[in-house]
């Protein structure tokens, strides 16, 4: 969407990290800028940061609830608009061993991460549809890309969700509508949420990312990757190595498989 000027974005997630950073730089475009987040106190705090702005609102939602979901969004439609772009932010890691993970671990890394987002897309696509316009743009990840371990069930939500976002793009395109979809699969961003994470790779800062991400969203792109080469050293390596090649260069290397060894996540 090239003129984000008066356009209606929702973000979820957008009370911290990337999504309240990604907010800021949509409010400096003069978009109206819906927030969902799972934390009052994140959003009430986010709210009173940019109170000298009209055209910021929050709401507090569980992603992974599909009833929050329906419900908030009628509200957003009644008292605010249509919805013009959706950035599907919110996200959840659990870093353990698959073995390790409980039956709830499991659940709920797969319904934000993947479900989620599927369900908010769900609510505000036949608007779009509509009014023969919108884009949606969905933060999945570069472990969508590559197995890692401590990482199995967060790998497995990224890529079905990477999956389902281009899917949803090729049939936006098939069905003749002006509605772009761009998926995101950055790498580990220090947000907090991947803290103890150590990397031969640089760890990205997240203005940076949160810039590529809006820069992408106004360029129509379709597939990025943060930085640009993962994408390029994955399906490449993965074509033309054998499998314990691409392991030893991964592991040994790069040292992607060992950067978890150390995770201890966001704090409470």
């Amino acid at each position: 969407m090239k003129y984000l000027k008066e356009k209606t974005v929702l973000i979820t997630g957008g009370a911290s990290g990337i999504g309240k950073i990604m907010l800021r730089l949509m409010l400096e475009r003069n978009a109206k800028v819906i927030i969902w987040d799972i934390n009052q106190d994140n959003i009430d705090q986010t709210i009173s940061e940019f109170s000298e702005n009209q055209n910021l609102f929050g709401f507090k939602v569980d992603v992974s609830n599909p009833e929050q979901i329906q419900e908030t969004a009628k509200k957003v439609k009644k008292e605010i608009g249509v919805v013009d772009v959706l950035i599907n932010n919110a996200g959840i890691v659990v870093g353990k061993f698959f073995n390790e993970h409980s039956t709830t671990d499991i659940a709920k890394t797969m319904e934000i991460n993947a479900i989620g987002p599927m369900y908010v897309a769900k609510e505000f696509l036949k608007d779009m549809l509509s009014q023969n316009s919108g884009h949606i743009c969905n933060i999945a990840s570069s472990g969508g890309l590559i197995s890692n371990p401590k990482m199995s069930v967060y790998a497995s939500s990224k890529w079905a969700l990477i999956g389902w976002s281009d899917s949803l793009r090729l049939e936006m395109k098939q069905l003749g509508k002006d509605i772009n979809v761009t998926t995101i699969m950055p790498y580990y961003i220090n947000t907090g949420m991947f803290d103890g994470v150590k990397s031969k790779i640089p760890i990205l800062e997240p203005e940076a990312a949160a810039l590529t991400i809006v820069k992408a969203i106004e360029r129509n792109k379709k597939m990025v990757t943060i930085p640009g080469y993962i994408y390029r050293f994955t399906r490449f390596g993965q074509a033309i190595m054998p499998i314990n090649i691409f392991d030893w260069f991964a592991s040994d290397v790069l040292g992607i498989y060992k950067t978890m060894e150390h995770f201890v996540g966001r704090k409470k």
